[in-house]
């Protein structure tokens, strides 16, 4: 954060500054966990359920930091006293981003991929300048004004994917860091049981490219209908990415390789080059296009920009991690979240990765999908028959129409399981597994990490003891994502 004096802070905030000097300032980062709290920080002492952030605050002042934000006094700790601490963050986020005039805002958003397609962007634009980007899914109202508040005067470029329950939340998060640039990837099912609609996401992912200014930059999918429809909603210039023919930034002569990597033809209106991507899955050429678009808006010559996308990687824990053990089975780890048109396209990458190969599918439940809940897996499970995935392992019995909707495919040769959790998935991987094998996990956060996790392990399939019994289950971020 930019240096600020306390009593500046209390202003913006609308605060009351107790057992402080306001003379004091702030030179530090603004923290919500007390544990990274350093020289010169500001920490938020946030209310929860089972943990409350004003009980940290003697730690965070002995770590370095120089006040607190909370909701109450604290005595003997320099506080700046607000109804709402969260609430006053973003405020603090808008004054920030407001005084940083050089700054150039980036908005992500999407029902799918804006995690991957966010930190393809920041590889983008980084060596161009000083970037700052969420690691993971920061994307809500605390994860978001937390990551502008990282940015200072030397950033030129900020980064955000934005998330969203509901209508107003991308437009909220818009007003918190304006952005100039704004990109949306997809229109989807996820969180559809919140939303309610198909519709009703279009509506919402719209707010994005109806906050951005006339003399900004909306990046439009051009090979999803709902996004290419938004055109008309913004008065941002609009920049159509995808492959159909009249996108300005296009893949054209795709083609994948043996590892399930996608080379193709970039065109551009200021040049073209042949780019051969790094990372697995054919649904990453629309996430590199959109990145590449953004790039382009944002001043990144054209030939650093094709120089670039060759380089991009998976930076977010659990998305498309793709590694081969010393048994030689191939491990798709992309078990940080699921809805049906993420899981379609990881299922996808695994019939590509896997071909010539046996190929093993280990599916959990998605969540927060509603009446399109059983044709939302069933859907999941008719691709990978129709791809000839060889066996399926869906875990929980939520999960089992993605089993009947693979058994409803005629034809389908491979095998199906529905077990009861993961660690009965992990035994059953343990019996069945084979040397040359390739493996997808995948499902809802925290529903098949355990199985990722074993999976890690170097010994060989049969008769390795299960890491569950040694790691135990892995725990949530504090500030997850959304939509």
């Amino acid at each position: 954060m930019i240096a600020m004096s306390l009593a500046e802070v209390s202003a913006v905030v609308g605060g009351e500054l107790t057992d402080a000097d306001p003379r004091v300032r702030v030179t530090g980062t603004v923290e919500y966990d007390s544990r990274k709290v350093g020289p010169g920080g500001l920490f938020v002492a946030l209310p929860g359920e089972h943990v409350d952030g004003h009980d940290f605050a003697a730690s965070a002042m002995a770590a370095g930091a120089v006040g607190v934000l909370g909701q109450r006094p604290i005595d003997g700790v320099p506080t700046i006293v607000v109804s709402d601490p969260r609430a006053a963050l973003a405020l603090l986020a808008r004054h920030v981003i407001d005084r940083l005039p050089g700054t150039t805002v980036i908005g992500l958003t999407g029902s799918s991929g804006k995690t991957t397609t966010k930190d393809f962007i920041a590889q983008l634009v980084s060596p161009a300048g000083p970037t700052v980007a969420p690691a993971g899914s920061l994307n809500n109202e605390l994860g978001h004004p937390y990551t502008a508040l990282q940015a200072t005067d030397e950033t030129r470029f900020l980064v955000l994917e934005i998330g969203a329950r509901g209508g107003g939340h991308v437009r909220y998060l818009c007003g918190v860091a304006p952005p100039r640039i704004g990109a949306v990837l997809n229109v989807g099912t996820s969180h559809i049981g919140e939303f309610g609609s198909v519709e009703a996401i279009a509506a919402a992912k719209g707010e994005l490219v109806e906050s951005l200014p006339a003399d900004g930059v909306a990046v439009l999918n051009a090979d999803d209908p709902r996004v290419r429809a938004m055109a008309g909603r913004t008065a941002a210039r609009v920049v159509l990415a995808g492959e159909a023919p009249d996108a300005e930034v296009r893949a054209e002569d795709v083609s994948m390789d043996a590892d399930g990597r996608a080379a193709y033809t970039l065109v551009t209106p200021a040049g073209t080059a042949r780019v051969q991507l790094a990372v697995p899955g054919r649904h990453q050429v629309g996430n590199t296009l959109v990145a590449a678009a953004v790039a382009l808006a944002a001043g990144v010559p054209f030939a650093d920009v094709a120089a670039g996308l060759p380089s991009v990687r998976l930076a977010s824990v659990r998305r498309m991690d793709v590694y081969t053990r010393a048994d030689g089975v191939t491990v798709i780890d992309d078990s940080y979240n699921a809805n049906p048109a993420s899981m379609s396209a990881a299922v996808s990458a695994l019939a590509d990765i896997g071909r010539d190969r046996r190929r093993v599918a280990v599916l959990g439940y998605m969540a927060e999908l509603g009446d399109y809940e059983r044709e939302g897996h069933e859907q999941v499970g008719r691709l990978a028959a129709s791809l000839g995935i060889d066996r399926l392992i869906v875990v929980d019995d939520a999960a089992r129409p993605i089993q009947d909707g693979a058994m409803s495919v005629s034809g389908w040769k491979g095998t199906s399981v529905v077990v009861d959790d993961q660690q009965a998935a992990i035994d059953a991987l343990r019996s069945d597994l084979r040397p040359g094998d390739a493996v997808l996990v995948k499902a809802s956060r925290y529903r098949t990490w355990e199985v990722a996790d074993w999976l890690r392990e170097p010994a060989a399939p049969n008769g390795a003891s299960s890491p569950a019994e040694r790691l135990g289950a892995p725990g949530a971020a504090a500030a997850g994502g959304r939509a």
